[in-house]
């Protein structure tokens, strides 16, 4: 990581690996110091620390959605603050050109621009991940087979559109994440998400059905959305050192809304919830308006990945351990 400007990239839900964080934890004190941060807030409330679960597991529960979230948040920015602390840096002093995350991965971005404290992160993230967990448990979500989600390979954002015009029914099918070029994500009821399968199949594009507690980024989380911005409402937000990308608008939060950056923010993350995450298109903003050093902090490299299909030219280096 150099002293140039860095663009921050942070990972969303389904990043997360038994043992994430953990030789940060053991190369870093600063890394330690955030995990030991997030086991006192957190007390109790997941049935083993934070901590204890990114480090040995179980895999069931560390892939649950009501852990898996904070797990993912304080993993990234335990990666964050050794970094800046191998750089002396860890007063704010590097320079940064924009963050960005994956949906779940924007909270983390927010963090990480000054925009957010790390305590009223964790706190959203956690409430965030149980409201998605009882939102996909609900009767409504469970009409209809359940919530699920299918990513379609290969195909145009005109076809997924057009398959789930064609097999959504009576029942609710959306485009859900837009993660690349080809790589396209629907969400809804799992009996939709079966028709949109066999759409597909017509058009000779190759599915694949995600194991997933229920169908994120879609009208089925409405209830969701509704506790989150009741949790939003107790969040203070600052002004950011940098720009930091909407998922949902796939431009910097404020930028084009004519809102104050607080209100864009607190509108955008509730509306995260049910509309779909521009993950391509926020990398494509980004390639073509900010000039810096991309970096992806931990855990996985599953960011770098996508910007290899979405931006050949925009190289980003992955810290998933020191």
């Amino acid at each position: 990581m150099s002293a140039s400007p860095t663009v921050v990239l942070c990972p969303g839900q389904g990043a997360q690996a038994v043992g994430m964080g953990k030789a940060w934890a053991e190369a870093s004190p600063e890394a330690r110091a955030v995990f030991a941060r997030a086991d006192a807030q957190l007390a109790g409330r997941l049935g083993a620390p934070i901590s204890e679960l990114c480090f040995g597991g179980p895999a069931e529960r560390l892939n649950q959605t009501d852990v898996s979230q904070p797990a993912i948040f304080v993993t990234s920015l335990a990666c964050w603050r050794a970094l800046l602390a191998a750089r002396s840096m860890g007063n704010g002093e590097l320079p940064l050109a924009c963050a960005a995350g994956l949906s779940l991965g924007e909270y983390t971005a927010l963090v990480v621009s000054g925009a957010m404290t790390f305590e009223d992160g964790l706190e959203l993230v956690t409430l965030r991940g149980r409201a998605m967990q009882e939102c996909a448990d609900s009767p409504e979500a469970r009409a209809g087979g359940g919530g699920g989600m299918t990513a379609l390979i290969g195909a145009t954002e005109e076809q997924a559109e057009d398959i789930c015009a064609k097999a959504r029914g009576s029942q609710v099918l959306v485009c859900a994440n837009f993660n690349a070029p080809g790589q396209i994500v629907l969400s809804g009821h799992k009996e939709a998400c079966a028709r949109a399968a066999g759409e597909a199949e017509k058009l000779g594009i190759k599915f694949s059905h995600l194991v997933v507690a229920g169908a994120f980024h879609s009208p089925l989380m409405a209830r969701a959305a509704e506790q989150l911005a009741a949790g939003l409402t107790r969040c203070t937000i600052r002004e950011p050192r940098c720009p930091v990308v909407s998922n949902v608008t796939a431009l910097p939060h404020a930028a084009f809304s004519g809102q104050d950056f607080g209100r864009s923010v607190k509108q955008r993350l509730m509306e995260q919830l049910t509309l779909p995450v521009r993950w391509s298109q926020s990398c494509q903003w980004m390639a073509a308006n900010v000039q810096g050093d991309f970096i992806e902090l931990a855990p996985g490299r599953t960011l770098s990945g996508l910007m290899r299909r979405i931006n050949k030219e925009t190289k980003v280096t992955s810290h998933d351990a020191p």
